[in-house]
Order: structure tokens, then sequence, then C-alpha cells
């Protein structure tokens, strides 16, 4: 942008923040009734470059004064609320812009709250956007809105599957479904969503409004979602002075008890386990194996479910840990963990903050699993025993009681850091204040971006890409089940490593797409030799594993013995590539659970030294 457009942004951004804002409202409808309950104030600059919101909120931001903005567009919307007489019965809706969470948003809130009439009734809009950047200013901004007695919505639930995560612990009176939902056709994510959004309002109570419903198709369509509230063009356009002839009624809204999370902060996790409780006491090593089965149900639940977890001290963050919590961040919806001296992104993916060492928090073991329709936590206090450190003593309470698991998972997020500045998600150049809904085709919400602090991509992919078996992580993973399964069930699992020699000489001479055909082949041919309840995963480039549980402790030997000669001659016979016969070299390795080790690690290290069966 040349310096002439640059200058002529800033004096209109200057005339915008100098009293330019204005509103517009657009009805919200009760579906049964056909009466409105509410009005969304939505945001228009003056007219000139800046009067679309895109551009008025892309020029603040750009300009650093995002939260001026915000402010003045709600205090815009509560003038012209009460200029146009939009009070109680009826609601107003007004948002909050997430990246000013941090920057005291709530004193024009306060001071309005004590100024307006007191028949001005607010809910507050909030975005996932907020959720991934500042979970814990979000939690105390929606606290202390309920304490002036106003209504929080959760807005374009649907747009990601995080804003799922973090329904039971916003606990909004209001679930807005994405207009995309309501315009597009069924599928998988739809009915992720209204899943997730059903069980949240039955249990809750809270109200379901669809966006975007512009002809009686949607209508139909936002009935059959759930939703109990709608707008879009067919009630009405957004309108500086919108039209009061429309009948009109009162919405009801939910009465959560409220919650102080500044209190639930100076609390912890162990502190939400109610009275009289039954504690159990273990081992270091015992929780290691608890947790991590909790984080292999997060895992299953997906990218619905919030992990919040402690770790004491950064010292505990292992290799292993890392491993495992990448796999986490990949997998599901919002990861964090706390301890002393981890910082506010501890690993790729990760959010977290540093303990003092009198934080309470500092002396448990903690791991927090919380998924629409899954909840669970291991809430653990350090004993302060001595001796080796597996055999440390803790006092312990595994709970699937979700109003516990709630109380703790928002006593972990209260104390998670800002998300870094240099990782902050590229500016959205709709903000939430003033999107006016368009028709638009619905698209499936694609995964969190890859950005670049997201390294060693290829190993955090829970399918390989090339030959479609699971990759490395997913690989440990699943073989961290059946080790944890043969260890507790007395059966034996049989652990087998594939080594192939000759694939980089094939994409040396015939192209890296030749090698792919190759380890594509090889992966098939591997499963064609194993059980269909058996497991086989790629762990590095030409490099395989397989596991084979359930195997009586008399026979596992010799069975085990039995599969690797049967993998090692599935490889040895010739190859077609690009036409051409191509012959490997093939180590096959094998190990037994738990007799040869009953750690993934030291299981894979004994099949690769292993001599089960080499050819060439």
């Amino acid at each position: 942008m040349d310096t002439d457009n640059t200058s002529a942004l800033g004096a209109a951004l200057d005339r915008v923040l100098d009293g330019g804002v204005r509103s517009v409202f657009q009805p919200i409808v009760d579906l049964d009734s056909d009466c409105v309950v509410a009005y969304e104030a939505l945001a228009r600059g003056p007219e000139g470059p800046l009067e679309r919101p895109d551009t008025m909120f892309a020029a603040a931001r750009a300009a650093g004064r995002l939260a001026e903005l915000d402010e003045a567009c709600r205090a815009a919307a509560f003038r012209g609320a009460v200029a146009h007489g939009l009070l109680a019965p009826t609601t107003v809706f007004v948002n909050v812009e997430p990246d000013v969470l941090d920057s005291a948003p709530l004193a024009d809130l306060l001071a309005i709250a004590d100024t307006a009439p007191r028949e001005l009734r607010v809910v507050l809009e909030v975005t996932e956007r907020a959720l991934a950047a500042r979970p814990a200013e979000l939690l105390r901004t929606v606290e202390r809105v309920r304490a002036l007695g106003w209504g929080i919505a959760l807005d374009d639930v649907g747009a990601d599957p995080m804003s799922l995560s973090f329904m039971p612990l916003l606990r909004p009176d209001v679930v807005k479904l994405d207009l995309r939902l309501v315009q597009g056709s069924p599928g998988p994510e739809v009915a992720q969503v209204m899943n997730a959004v059903n069980a949240y309002a039955e249990s809750t109570g809270a109200l379901v409004l669809a966006e975007g419903i512009e002809n009686a198709e949607h209508l139909a369509t936002a009935r059959s979602l759930g939703a109990s509230l709608g707008q879009g063009w067919l009630f009405g356009r957004p309108e500086s002075a919108p039209s009061l002839d429309r009948p009109s009624t009162e919405l009801f809204l939910p009465s959560p008890e409220p919650v102080d999370v500044d209190e639930a902060g100076n609390g912890s996790p162990f502190g939400c386990l109610p009275e009289g409780t039954r504690l159990r006491f273990s081992p270091k090593s015992l929780l290691v194996e608890l947790s991590k089965q909790l984080e292999r149900e997060a895992v299953r639940v997906g990218e619905t479910c919030v992990v919040a977890a402690t770790f004491q001290e950064a010292r505990n963050v292992t290799p292993a840990t890392e491993r495992r919590y990448a796999e986490l961040a990949e997998a599901t919806g919002f990861v964090c963990a706390v301890g002393e001296g981890l910082d506010a992104e501890p690993l790729p993916g990760i959010r977290g903050a540093t303990l003092s060492p009198t934080d309470p928090v500092r002396d448990e073991w903690d791991v927090v699993v919380l998924g629409p329709h899954f909840s669970a936590a291991l809430l653990a206090r350090d004993l302060g025993s001595t001796g080796p450190d597996m055999d440390r003593q803790f006092e312990y309470a595994l709970t699937y009681e979700r109003t516990t698991v709630v109380q703790a998972a928002r006593a972990l997020l209260s104390r998670v850091a800002p998300r870094p500045a240099a990782v902050l998600p590229a500016p959205v150049l709709a903000p939430v204040l003033a999107h006016d809904p368009a028709p638009a085709p619905f698209i499936p919400s694609p995964r969190r971006p890859e950005s670049d602090h997201r390294v060693h991509l290829e190993d955090l992919r829970a399918t390989d890409a090339v030959t479609g078996l699971p990759g490395r992580l997913r690989t440990e993973s699943l073989l961290e089940v059946a080790a944890w399964n043969a260890r507790s069930g007395g059966d034996v699992l049989g652990v087998l490593t594939v080594d192939l020699d000759g694939v980089d000489a094939v994409a040396d001479r015939l192209g890296d797409a030749a090698a792919d055909h190759l380890l594509r082949a090889a992966a098939q041919r591997l499963r064609g030799r194993l059980r269909h309840g058996d497991l086989v995963g790629r762990l590095g480039r030409a490099r395989f594993a397989a596991a084979v549980p359930w195997l009586a402790p008399a026979t596992a030997g010799r069975e085990t013995a039995r599969i690797a000669g049967a993998l090692a001659d599935a490889m040895s016979g010739p190859f077609v590539v690009a036409g051409e016969e191509v012959v490997l070299g093939v180590r096959v390795g094998s190990a037994l659970c738990p007799a040869d080790a009953d750690d993934v690690t030291d299981l894979l290290d004994v099949a690769a030294t292993g001599t089960a069966a080499v050819l060439r």
C-alpha cells in the first residue's frame, strides 16, 4: 500500500473513532410465535473507504487501535438501541472482539451499565477465535458480564470444532449456529455439530439460534436442527431504524449459577473434588498409565475435545510426553499444560503457563478430558514422599462426574497465558462485530491451520499420506494401548518391526513417485499377511511396525516367530515398479510384551536388535 493510501486510511480511521461508528439492527425471531425477541447490533463506519466492517476492523488492527474501535462499536450499539426504543422486553445482541479481551474491555460496559436505562437487556456474543487466543481472559469476561445481569451467546458454532469443545466451559445462554449449517446439505460434520449442541441445550436449557435463514427451505432446516430462534433476510435485513410494527415478545434465557473465575484461579482442580470423595493412594508409575489412558480417550473424542494437564515442573515433560502431546494437539480441539518453568507455548500447538512455587497446582498431577459426550479427570496431589521418582506417592481420584470435570478444566484454563503474538492467527477481515450473513454453500470446516510453528508435520499425521497406514505417532499410540491391554489382561502382545533396504535407491534411479508406489505396495503386502484385528503402521521412511495382540502365553513366542517369517516372505518377493522388477533387502525383528519389555520404546528397540528374520 503506498504512502498516500496509508495516510488516507489513517485519516479515515480517525474519523471512525471520532464518533463515526453507527449501528444497524437485524431482528431475531422466535420460530414458534414468529415474534421478534431481539435485535443484533452490527457496526458500520461513515461513508467512504471504511464504511464496510471488514475494512474498518482491518485498518484498526493494522494501526494497533482495535480496542478503541471495539469500544466505539459497542457504545454505538447501546446508543442506537436506546434511541430506537429497543428496550425490554426486547433484547439487544452485541459483540466483543476476541483480540482485545486482555485490555480491560469491560470498562465501557460497566460505565454503560451504570448509566443505561434498566430496560436495556443485553446478550454479549463471543466467538471461537477468543477461545484459542485468550481462554483465561474469556472466562473472566463471561463471568463479569453475567454479574451485570446480561446473557452470553456463543457465535458461529459449527464453523470450527473448538466452539463445541468450549460450550460447557463458557455455559452460553444462546448457541448461534453458523449459517452454513442452515444453508448447506446434511453430512457428518452437521451431525457432529448437532449432536454436541443438542446435548448441551438439553442439559442446560440453552436456546439454539440459527443464522442465515433466507427462505422457507432454510427455515425448515433450522427447525430440523433444533433451533427455536432464527435470524436472516427472511425476517428482515439490517436497518438503521428497525421497524417496530412486527409483534414482539420477551426472550427468556436460562439462569446459570455465577462462577467466580478469579477464585477458581486461586483454587485447584484437586480442590474441585466434592467433599467426601473417596481418595486412593498410588505411586507415580500408575498415574502415568492412567494419564495415558485418558489421553487415548481424548484422541478418540477428537477435535471437539479439550485437554488440560499439569506437569508440576518442566523437567517432567519428557521426550515420550512430547510425542504423546504432539498427537493430542493434532487430534483434539484444544490442549493446555501448566507447570513451573513452562511457557505460553511449551510445545507446538500446546497452550501453557508457568506456575509459581506457591501455586497449589504446583503439587498436583491433573489430567482433564472434556468433550460434548465424554468427561473424565484424574486429579492427584503429591504426598511429598522420597525415593525413586516412579515410586513417589500421590493421593488421587478418577472421576467421570461432569460438573467436577468442568470445574477442574475451568480452574486450569484460568491459568493459561495469552497466546504469544508471534503465533496469533492471521487477521480475519470479517470481524465478529459486523458480518452480514449472505448466501454461501456449506463447506466442511477444515482442520486447524498448519502454521509455521508446526514443524515435523509428517510425524504428527494420524494417517501416513503415502501408504494410508497410521503414521508414526499414531502407531506408537496404538502400540501403547495394545501394551496396556497385554499388561492388564494377562495376554501377550507380539511386536514386529520391518525394515526395507533399497527404497532410496529406487527413488534415486526412478524418482520419488516410483518409491512411493513401492512403499504402498509393501504396505498392502503387510496388511495381507496379518489378521483383521492386528496393527500395522509406518514408523519411518522404510520402516514399518506390526502388533499381534491376544496371544496365549504358552504359544506366543512360536506364533510371533511364524508371523515374522510370513512378513519376511511377503517382502522378499520382487516388486514391479515402473515396469521393472525390484528386490528389496528385508529385516524383520520381533519382541514380546511383557516378557521382553512393557514399554513401547523398549519393545521397538528389542525388535530392532533382534534376529527374527533377515533376507536379502
